[in-house]
């Protein structure tokens, strides 16, 4: 099963497309010959996208630890926050099927009818005199 790997470049100092024409025919070289079966550029506003295909995620791990890849990465235009390196497809690939459709909240269902006769006569029973007066007002606007 192939893995996808993704190099998300964020401009800083300078551009992140000048970065990836200066370095982006080394890191897919390097991708190809360690294993890679498909390559994939996205520019953006905020910059760029190396998306990879490995067979093997080994394949993956050796062409991390090249020379080369590791030279490319270190040369970001902004090398504090500007380079993001996860798994999967990058950007804005969005998800790979549809959510599923969900029932609304309380679909179907209705509220019971509260039992407003008892008002009248146990529930005034139980409580104060101040709630007396207020269970006393609710029965009558109901009325």
């Amino acid at each position: 099963m192939s893995v996808w790997f993704s190099v998300e470049v964020l401009d800083g100092a300078s551009s992140a497309a000048l970065w990836s024409e200066a370095y982006g025919d080394a890191l897919v070289e390097a991708a190809l010959l360690t294993g890679a079966t498909e390559w994939n550029w996205h520019r953006h506003s905020w910059g760029v996208v190396l998306e990879l295909e490995f067979a093997e995620e080994d394949a993956w791990d050796r062409f991390r630890q090249l020379t080369s890849v590791q030279a490319a990465l270190d040369a970001v235009p902004d090398p504090l926050s500007g380079l993001v390196v996860y798994r999967g497809r990058g950007g804005s690939a969005g998800s790979w099927a549809p959510r599923p459709r969900r029932p609304l909240i309380g679909c179907g269902s209705a509220a019971l009818p509260l039992p407003w006769a008892l008002w009248d006569t146990e529930a005034i029973e139980l409580f104060g005199p101040v709630e007396r007066r207020l269970a006393a007002a609710i029965s009558a606007s109901l009325r």
